[in-house]
């Protein structure tokens, strides 16, 4: 096999003997064209402006993941709390419903007139009652000789009285609760006003 066929194979070991001629000749410069294609590079303004569109690419996918990761966070607060209120309140229907027999037996209690082992049943049953629901957060309001509290108490009537000061409970027609402090049902009053 002859060198010129060597060279025009377009070997590696041909563009060797280019760079490294044995003879120190200067490296064939015929194919210019070529040359110039293999070491031309973008320009610094296009570069530049990759790298800024780049950047902002990159900045815009961070702040989609802080905001998602942020909407993470918050659903799981929200379901821990919607958890929490479900333990929390998940009794009150069940208590709602109790409350008209603990009506029924504060008003057994006051019926003249009974023999005394019967009142003696009633009391114990609704102090049994009373402390049973207070175990699971229920609160009763008595607000008898209190201050009116719109919060709390629904005032069903008015009533004169020099004896108290207006806006005094002068009579708890039902009484009111709290489950974990919050309102279940609130106390019917009857409030004092001025003469």
């Amino acid at each position: 096999m002859s060198s010129k066929s060597h060279h025009k194979a377009g070997s590696t070991a041909s563009l060797k003997s280019k760079l490294h001629n044995d003879e120190g000749a200067e490296i064939d410069m015929s194919n210019e064209e070529e040359r110039t294609e293999l070491l031309e590079h973008p320009s610094y303004e296009e570069l530049l402006k990759k790298l800024t569109e780049a950047e902002e690419k990159a900045s815009q996918y961070w702040e989609r993941m802080l905001r998602m990761q942020a909407e993470t966070d918050n659903m799981q607060r929200r379901v821990e709390r919607d958890i929490a209120n479900a333990h929390k309140f998940g009794l009150e229907k069940l208590i709602l419903g109790l409350l008209p027999v603990i009506d029924s037996l504060e008003r057994a209690a006051t019926i003249p007139d009974q023999p005394e082992s019967v009142l003696e049943g009633v009391n114990l049953t609704l102090q049994m009652f009373v402390s049973t629901l207070e175990k699971f957060g229920v609160e009763q309001i008595n607000p008898l000789s209190q201050a009116f509290n719109p919060e709390l108490h629904q005032a069903v009537s008015t009533q004169s009285d020099s004896s108290v000061k207006p806006g005094t409970v002068l009579n708890v027609l039902q009484k009111g609760y709290l489950l974990n402090n919050r309102l279940i049902r609130p106390a019917l009053v009857i409030v004092s006003k001025v003469s």
